[in-house]
């Protein structure tokens, strides 16, 4: 690939169709989110408990998703063969239908030890183990869409994904409004309504997704490359997608333990950062787009062999994605009073809302350092440093700290949120100092294959 073909991988061009994706995901969410809060607030604390354990189950298909986007964004740059790209992709699409299956029937058949984590009261212990068994039942959607999703978005192909995500926000709020306020005589189904809609949008995106993957971007697989794992495919897969995917297991699993410490507050608590939450995350997709943009550009440069570009853009894309996110800050806390009226007539809840969102001016520059340094350093093959902080940080330091400065101290969600601050500032920082160090320039994948058949 030469200077001309990386140009039209702009970090905005890739970047604005992820940004967009996440935003109709995030959409997704907030309003089943907020038809639900029509139901009960109760209601709306039982999906949020589940979906904190879906997105666990989730992050497990990283493990394949990332790692594959990696070795064909290298494989790209440095121009592979065709065959080479489609075994890698096949390799990855049959591990994750295994794993799919097992995540499906382990989620399913531990939903009840999974939920008494939360100490939940009885009501809302039935609506999410409900969920739980429609959503989680299904994960094997979710996982091919994963891996489906990473491979288009490697190609480049972003603005695919984010028509199909716009189809199935369509179809998810369709079926949501049906199911739960019921029209034309359809029974209103609460919480399972907003179960087998988010089942019925999964299926429909999963066709579309294979459909562009085989017609948009040419990827044509067989029963074959799905079935005849090719070894050092799969170790350079995993050499990546194992410590970036456990990075964010770890980042998940102790939002699990934050929520219930949160549990433990009451369910006001609670529900205050679910809503909260679902308003901020319209920022914190900027940083996570940005992200992924700039893991996808940095894998391509590497592949081509171009590290001082690498190197250059990641700290461009930075400064770029500081300035829309604190801009993303200021909109949302002008508009806090009335966002939160959106989700709930309690004046506590928005009470304590808009004082975290407030703090959403510390939390999100920290998030930003953090998200982009990983994705470079993902991108360039030196996933295991990142992985190694982050689990240091986090559990060493992070969730003791929430607990202390939540629980023990008794400052609550305030005190929790501080924590939050603290944690993303600090793994940022470590992973800024990794960046700036150039350990990274020796890990790049295509260069080690090419050692190894030169030797």
């Amino acid at each position: 690939m030469n200077k001309s073909e990386i140009g039209k991988l702009s970090i905005f061009a890739i970047t604005w169709p992820i940004f967009v994706e996440f935003a109709l995901q995030m959409l997704m969410r907030t309003t089943g989110t907020l038809m639900l809060s029509r139901v009960s607030d109760d209601a709306v604390a039982s999906v949020g408990v589940a979906n904190q354990i879906i997105m666990f189950a989730i992050l497990t298909f990283n493990f394949i998703a990332v790692g594959s986007a990696v070795v064909i964004s290298q494989y790209l740059g440095a121009k592979k063969s065709t065959e080479e790209i489609n075994s890698v992709v096949g390799s990855s699409l049959g591990i994750n239908v295994v794993s799919g299956i097992i995540m499906s029937l382990g989620v399913v058949m531990f939903s009840g030890t999974l939920l008494n984590v939360f100490g939940l009261q009885p009501e809302l212990f039935t609506m999410a183990q409900e969920f739980l068994y429609i959503v989680g039942g299904a994960l094997i959607l979710q996982a091919l869409i994963t891996v489906t999703v990473a491979i288009i978005q490697s190609h480049g192909q972003t603005r695919y994904t984010m028509a199909v995500t716009l189809g199935m926000n369509v179809v998810n709020i369709a079926c949501i409004y049906l199911f739960v306020f019921g029209p034309f005589g359809i029974p209103k189904l609460g919480v399972l309504g907003v179960a087998l809609s988010t089942v019925i949008s999964q299926l429909l995106a999963l066709i579309a997704h294979l459909y562009v993957l085989r017609r948009i971007v040419g990827v044509r697989i067989g029963i074959g490359h799905l079935t005849k794992w090719k070894l050092e495919h799969v170790a350079k897969v995993l050499r990546i997608g194992v410590p970036s995917s456990m990075v964010n297991i770890s980042y998940n699993a102790s939002q699990f333990v934050t929520t219930a410490f949160v549990s433990s507050l009451g369910a006001q608590m609670l529900t205050t950062k679910i809503y909260t939450q679902n308003i901020i995350f319209i920022v914190m997709i900027i940083g996570i787009a940005m992200g992924r943009g700039l893991q996808i550009v940095v894998g391509h440069l590497i592949g081509a062999g171009q590290i001082e570009e690498a190197y250059k853009q990641t700290f461009s894309t930075l400064k770029a994605s500081l300035v829309i996110s604190l801009a993303g800050v200021a909109l949302i806390c002008l508009f806090r009073v009335p966002l939160l009226d959106l989700f709930t007539d309690s004046s506590d809840i928005i009470r304590m809302g808009s004082a975290l969102l407030l703090l959403g001016f510390l939390l999100e520059p920290g998030r930003n350092f953090n998200i982009l340094f990983e994705r470079a350093l993902q991108a360039a093959g030196d996933a295991r440093f990142p992985m190694i902080s982050a689990l240091l940080v986090m559990w060493l330091f992070s969730v003791p700290l929430t607990y202390y400065l939540g629980i023990h101290l008794g400052f609550g969600l305030v005190g929790i949120w501080a924590a939050f601050i603290l944690d993303e500032w600090v793994r940022g920082a470590v992973l800024y100092v990794r960046w700036k160090s150039r350990v990274w320039e020796k890990k790049a994948l295509v260069k080690q294959q090419e050692e190894a058949v030169s030797g």
